[in-house]
């Protein structure tokens, strides 16, 4: 038999950590677009927020131009909003490029950024495998016990996401269309988009995660349950138990915390959304507009949009 104490260290409780209401997981979410049954065995604080993963956007609805057509709507795709978030910075114009299925992306040599997230993706499953089998050996069937019950509402959580983040309404097709738009973030952010027009819109209309069906709520609030569970049944663990899940959630949160700042791409419904370059920056807005208005051929997105005021033959005046 294993001695599961540590003389002049005492561990209780350490599912607490598990209630942690942190978003990592939630943003690992918004960056595959989806989930995979792969992440059951990835244990981190903030299980029981995977589904507030339509919220990473911060409440934004940014406002979209079409350089090629001169419609103006907004994205309503929070996973693309989030995205465009990150790689936009004030002042500075950004440009990505929405890749289809068929179009190949290049991983970026064997230590890029997201090889490197890969890496610690694989790390953080491995984790979890490795804090198993010593929890086995020790004999720990509490510490077990609370391991499965994590692992199960990840589990839940995951096949909810999977069954709200699948293809809907986009739209009708518009094959071959390239299409080039602008969008205007908070905090002057502004991020060039440009693809087919099909693939655009796969990843800025529609819904990326429709509304939790009367049974998917129900299984969600059984998974937060089974955390708090976890939490409260951790103290009947030995402090060698306890020790190993403190461990496995901390250590697990930080690989994915770094999987999630090393990812340099948005995957969703078979597209890819990626940065093409550093953003450019600007002295004004108008110095942007201008330049964009020059290379579409047309000024009606940017007069839509509110970025320049229309000629005067244009203009209509309001009589009281």
């Amino acid at each position: 038999m294993f001695n599961t104490s540590l003389s002049g260290l005492r561990l209780e409780a350490s599912g607490l950590l598990a209630l942690a209401d942190l978003r990592t997981i939630a943003y690992r979410t918004a960056l595959t677009g989806s989930a995979s049954f792969l992440d059951i065995l990835f244990l981190a604080p903030g299980i029981h927020c995977q589904q507030a993963a339509s919220e990473v956007h911060g409440g934004e609805y940014p406002t979209i131009g079409a350089m090629t057509t001169g419609y103006v709507f907004r994205v309503e795709n929070e996973a693309t909003v989030n995205y465009l978030q990150r790689v936009g910075e004030p002042g500075h114009l950004a440009t990505v490029d929405v890749a289809g299925p068929k179009d190949a992306i290049s991983g970026g040599g064997l230590f890029s950024k997201d090889t490197l997230a890969s890496i610690c993706y694989l790390c953080g499953i491995a984790l979890t495998i490795a804090v198993v089998a010593l929890l086995r050996v020790i004999g720990d069937w509490w510490a077990l016990g609370v391991v499965g019950m994590l692992m199960l509402a990840r589990s839940l959580n995951v096949l909810v996401i999977k069954q709200r983040s699948r293809l809907g309404w986009k739209g009708i097709p518009e094959p071959g269309v390239r299409g080039d738009l602008l969008v205007l973030l908070s905090q002057d952010r502004w991020v060039r988009i440009r693809g087919l027009v099909d693939d655009i819109k796969v990843v800025t209309s529609g819904q990326w995660l429709r509304e939790e069906t009367t049974m998917e709520s129900f299984c969600v609030s059984f998974a937060t349950l089974l955390v708090y569970s976890s939490a409260a049944l951790a103290g009947n663990a030995s402090t060698v138990g306890n020790l190993l899940i403190a461990c496995l959630l901390l250590i697990s949160v930080a690989l994915l915390g770094a999987c999630n700042a090393l990812t340099s791409r948005l995957r969703m419904f078979g597209r890819t959304i990626s940065l093409e370059g550093k953003p450019k920056p600007y002295t004004r807005r108008l110095d942007m507009v201008e330049e964009l208005i020059t290379a579409s051929g047309r000024d009606d997105w940017a007069i839509a949009m509110g970025l320049i005021v229309p000629p005067k033959e244009k203009a209509q005046k309001v009589t009281p």
